[in-house]
């Protein structure tokens, strides 16, 4: 005969903790070990019973207590399955409940069969990734390889900017005027206009502004200030 599946569920409610241990108590395949008010308590639980599947509350005594809980108790009990139950789903908390190990994801406000499926899933390696969820990771996933696209274009451009260009484009970074470079460079205005023409057509560009802004975009600034400092 098949054991129970057994469950921990960790969260600081007394009323929605009740909740859930009644929804394990219901079905005969799950068994309940322990229910926990905070993510401590949840570690301290979790070496005690070791439990196959842990209902984990993410927000519990500090924000994302849930989170820094479950990354504790997989690197001490990596066969252990997180589904987490939450009412948030920003995709700051969806993406840190996944990077954290979860195996699901699952709203406070899904219904009683869907949080008991979630459990029956984390044990048995099969959790669905649900559509709202699928739709997050996609768009995440879409906007990495844009940023990474963006990135080496950007770094492939930089490549072919020589040092006075660099220190150039520092300066326009500053938000520092045609006159003001030639200033600070003891240079004739008409040899920086030159020189920012050329910047412009390495970037595929009319305007400082959308160079400087692509660069700031990337997060890259720092790149021009060390070739100014001379390193």
């Amino acid at each position: 005969m098949t054991e129970p599946i057994r469950v921990l569920i960790a969260e600081d409610l007394e009323v929605l903790r009740e909740h859930f241990a009644q929804l394990v108590r219901g079905e005969s395949g799950l068994t309940l070990v322990g229910q926990a008010s905070s993510g401590k308590e949840a570690c301290l639980m979790a070496r005690t019973y070791r439990p196959d599947v842990i209902l984990m509350d993410i927000e519990m005594d500090v924000k994302h207590d849930g989170i820094m809980a479950a990354k504790t108790i997989l690197e001490e009990l990596p066969g252990t399955r997180i589904v987490f139950l939450t009412v948030h789903e920003d995709d700051e908390t969806v993406f840190g409940a996944f990077e954290a190990g979860a195996v699901d994801y699952v709203l406070k406000t899904a219904q009683p069969a869907e949080i008991v499926n979630s459990i029956y899933s984390a044990k048995a390696g099969n959790s669905p990734i649900r559509p709202e969820i699928a739709y997050k990771i996609r768009s995440e996933f879409t906007r990495i390889r844009r940023s990474e696209a963006k990135m080496f274009e950007a770094m492939t451009l930089l490549s072919q900017l020589t040092p006075t260009e660099m220190e150039i484009v520092d300066l326009l970074l500053e938000d520092r005027k045609i006159t003001e470079i030639a200033q600070a460079r003891n240079v004739e205005i008409s040899t920086v206009k030159t020189q920012i023409n050329g910047i412009l057509r390495k970037f595929g560009k009319r305007r400082t502004k959308e160079v400087t802004r692509l660069i700031r975009e990337l997060n890259v600034t720092h790149l021009f200030h060390n070739v100014k400092r001379g390193n």
